[in-house]
């Protein structure tokens, strides 16, 4: 397993975490429900640093030569991520929980 993780700092951008979650909730998050090898996308934000970010667990080495959803935050932020990281995953494991499913939570969907 592979996790990235990309994050932007905001400070040059005209965008806000408010305004990217109004895309989030709008249209950014359903189109990544389809792609292959995702195990988990999750998309991060620190208001006291005015960054914002995700994080991708991927199944295998990564997406491959398929098509990936449009990265639309590259486009409304006006620049790519300020950081993008790579790591190999070492260990994975889920703990007990009480919700079924962990997509559909955040603030962007509370709103």
């Amino acid at each position: 397993m592979k996790a990235t993780i990309a994050w932007w700092d905001l400070t040059e951008s005209e965008q806000t975490i408010e305004s990217l979650r109004e895309y989030l909730r709008d249209e950014g998050v359903t189109p990544w429900a389809s792609v292959h090898g995702l195990r988990l996308k999750f998309w991060v934000s620190d208001p006291v640093g005015n960054r914002w970010g995700a994080v991708m667990l991927w199944e295998a080495d990564g997406p491959g030569d398929q098509p990936l959803p449009p990265h639309k935050a590259v486009d409304l932020i006006g620049y790519p991520p300020t950081e993008r990281v790579r790591f190999d995953v070492e260990a994975t494991i889920e703990g007990l929980f009480a919700e079924p499913s962990l997509s559909g939570h955040g603030p962007v969907f509370e709103e």
